[in-house]
């Protein structure tokens, strides 16, 4: 008979609850600012489904009505120095932690809204319809709200999205010394999805200072938490991860903030991450005004028995039970809440001319300008007015045959020796003397808490190294082994990172950089051979640098250090063991962005080229030996950066074009290239646009059914041969 020994969880995991002793130790000021909360966001609520009703919200009105407890008593501790994100529904959140930002005093329910709270409350209603006064400008929306100056550092669309993002911050906080915490909200449907368990496990693994908020309204859309997972109590999920963990009534605002304040002593000691598992209830459905019960999924029942513990009715009957306001004094914050809205609502509302009584509109001068529709998707650069700009024509420094890993590796070391704002994270970059090649040899020694080896956990650590740059004290460096792991963290990537400057309003740097290699040839097959240039060039947030030489390398990562949109770095593994000039003790120097590089001059056909394919290239011409080609190295890839100049001056002279690459054609960067260069340049063309790529497949194991799938020198000899010579 096998030996059976019960094991307990690590850390402590309870359910929490307020007694009418709490209630009577409770300061009367709390009290009231708490009410002044809760009712400016019910009442808030029920404004902005009311508009949803006349069609006057373009797009969803997610509303929190009955989950305000949750959001009030969590965020009121707080000071503006902690941070907050949240999910779709996050009006409430967001509200609650700007409030407490503009009045951390607290707001006075027997006085008249001050002036701040009518200016938070107009521009978020400004933004939820999509309007210019909007913190965003109204890009955002109801679903993206941010306030950064509050602590509100974006609500999300994506379940579970915003989470590693929090998670960034609150290593930020850490890493900058101070005792802030982060706190990310999200919902029962979040807790099981990928993105939000690898933040526990990270958070927990690093100690962050970070508050997992579990809403759970008991319904993701219609599906309920009994049906969506085999442990319906969510905060189960912490203590599996070493994570102190609380089980609390959201509908009771008290319960919530004293269990926050138990997380918050937690945190602020250093002792790490937390989890809150608040049980609320959202009135009505997932969108708009009608209740869950309309649509069949929940019972009126149900709904009936969970209005009977409303938060605002709660906190009445105390107040008035312990004589600090009397149920008229709080139908009269109500009232006053009321009129507020409606005096907020007459400076973006006006009438609707010839329309039915009481119809109304948004007036014309509330709405963002159409040229404003793509300000913002990336930064000015004018983080270059004062760079270091240096090509191999005008570089004055001592050069020298270097390898091209050496120089990868001598560049980050130079950068982290003058910037201690660059933290470099990534699987396995502390170990191995740098990693899986050398890339980051000897940092790990010379700059111990800023070379973080990470779990295998992409979609964890790359919105960690996204919220960090979103924080903008630090300038994270993210390194991927291989470039098809792009596709495990494509939501941070392009929904979040890509995104995120533009959603925000434009004005939100994004300083990050992205590091990964193309490893095509090397046996390791599909799942780790691709060519990520073309998929990338899809988002047009992201920047993209292919270095070629030693010297492109350091003046490269140099470039994407100093700017201020997130950029991919390519490298290649053909080039790693390479050698060519480079900088011997000069590493401060940056290419000019948006410059490529004629490699080879001729008059005849033109050859856009990137990465280890401008090797094979120069080969394959010199091999030929009877076509004057011009060779052009792009280095910048990205639609916004890429040198229409040098590639215009060229096609101007020889009238004809090849782009060649190494990868797959699926994903093939020159694609969208060629389309481009045919409507940039068709009365120049004398030829259509010809194309070098890889094979429809991805490359696979064998040796030799891997070089059938990818291009190389003898690809470019037989286009040149055959296809583009008529």
């Amino acid at each position: 008979m096998p030996q059976r020994t019960p094991l307990d969880p690590a850390v402590e995991w309870v359910e929490f609850a307020a007694t009418d002793a709490d209630w009577d130790a409770a300061e009367p000021h709390l009290l009231t600012s708490m009410l002044s909360q809760l009712v400016l966001i019910r009442t808030f609520e029920e404004f902005v489904l009311e508009l949803a009703g006349e069609g006057l919200i373009h797009g969803p009105a997610h509303s929190s009505i009955g989950q305000e407890g949750g959001a009030v008593g969590s965020v009121i501790g707080l000071t503006s120095q902690d941070t907050v994100n949240g999910s779709h529904r996050g009006h409430h959140q967001f509200l609650a932690k700007v409030l407490s930002h503009v009045h951390p005093e607290g707001i006075d329910p027997t006085k008249p809204f001050s002036e701040d709270v009518r200016a938070v409350v107009l521009r978020s209603l400004a933004e939820i319809c999509g309007l210019d006064r909007g913190f965003s400008h109204g890009r955002g929306g109801s679903m993206h709200l941010q306030w950064k100056d509050a602590g509100a550092i974006g609500t999300n669309a994506i379940v579970g999205g915003g989470v590693p993002l929090a998670a960034g911050s609150a290593w930020a906080h850490r890493q900058a010394g101070t005792d802030a915490v982060a706190v990310t909200y999200f919902g029962d449907g979040a807790t099981n999805i990928g993105s939000t368990l690898e933040s526990f496990n990270l958070a927990a693994a690093w100690k962050l200072p970070l508050c997992f908020f579990i809403e759970n309204n008991q319904y993701a859309v219609s599906t309920s938490v009994h049906e969506a997972t085999g442990e319906p109590r969510l905060s189960a999920r912490g203590p599996g991860f070493g994570i102190r963990s609380w089980k609390v009534d959201g509908m009771d605002p008290l319960a919530v903030y004293l269990a926050m304040q138990e997380a918050l002593a937690h945190m602020r000691a250093g002792n790490g991450p937390t989890v809150i598992e608040a049980d609320v209830y959202r009135y009505f459905h997932q969108n708009g005004a009608f209740p869950g019960s309309s649509f069949r999924y929940r019972t009126r029942e149900e709904e009936a028995a969970w209005r009977q513990r409303d938060p605002i009715d709660q906190l009445r009957a105390h107040l008035a039970r312990r004589r600090i306001l009397s149920s008229a004094d709080v139908d009269d914050t109500i009232a006053a809440a009321k009129a507020l809205m409606a005096d907020v609502g007459t400076v973006l509302l006006e009438p609707k001319p010839g329309g039915k009584p009481k119809e109304r509109q948004i007036k014309a001068a509330e709405w963002p300008d159409p040229a404003f529709v793509n300000v913002g998707v990336r930064g000015d650069l004018s983080e270059f007015d004062d760079a270091p700009l240096a090509d191999r024509d005008t570089f004055d420094g001592e050069l020298a045959e270097t390898k091209f890993i050496d120089a990868v590796a001598a560049v980050m070391n130079r950068r982290m020796g003058t910037d201690d704002r660059i933290v470099v994270m990534g699987e396995d970059v502390h170990r191995l003397n740098g990693g899986t090649n050398g890339a980051t040899r000897g940092l790990k020694d010379a700059y111990p808490d800023r070379i973080l080896g990470t779990p295998i956990s992409e979609n964890a650590f790359t919105g960690l190294g996204g919220g960090i740059a979103l924080d903008g004290r630090f300038r994270p460096v993210v390194e991927f082994m291989y470039a098809d792991f792009m596709w495990v963290a494509a939501d941070q990537l392009f929904n979040q990172i890509a995104k995120a400057r533009h959603m925000f309003g434009g004005d939100d740097d994004v300083p990050l950089v992205l590091r990964s290699k193309v490893a095509m040839g090397t046996g390791y097959g599909s799942q780790h051979s691709m060519d990520p240039a073309g998929i990338f060039a899809t988002a047009p947030g992201w920047r993209i640098v292919a270095p070629s030489t030693p010297f492109d390398y350091v003046g490269l990562m140099n470039s994407a250090l100093r700017c201020k949109d997130p950029v991919l770095v390519l490298e290649h593994v053909d080039l790693y063991g390479s050698t060519g000039e480079g900088p011997v003790d000069d590493f401060d120097y940056c290419l000019p962005v948006g410059k490529a590089a004629v490699r080879r001059a001729g008059g005849e056909l033109t050859i856009l080229t990137y990465l280890a394919m401008t090797k094979y290239v120069l080969e394959a011409v010199e091999q030929v030996g009877d076509v004057d080609a011009e060779v052009i190295d792009l280095r910048w890839l990205d639609r916004a950066s890429i040198d229409w100049d040098t590639i215009g001056e060229s096609i101007k002279k020889t009238n004809n074009v090849l782009i060649a690459e190494q990868g797959a054609l699926g994903t093939s960067y020159g694609g969208w290239l060629a389309d481009e260069i045919g409507r940039r340049f068709f009365d120049w063309l004398d030829h259509p646009v010809q194309r070098v790529t890889g094979g429809e497949a991805s490359p696979s194991i064998s040796k030799v059914l891997e070089r059938a799938a990818i291009a190389k020198s003898e690809e470019v000899v037989e286009a040149l041969q055959t296809r583009v010579r008529y």
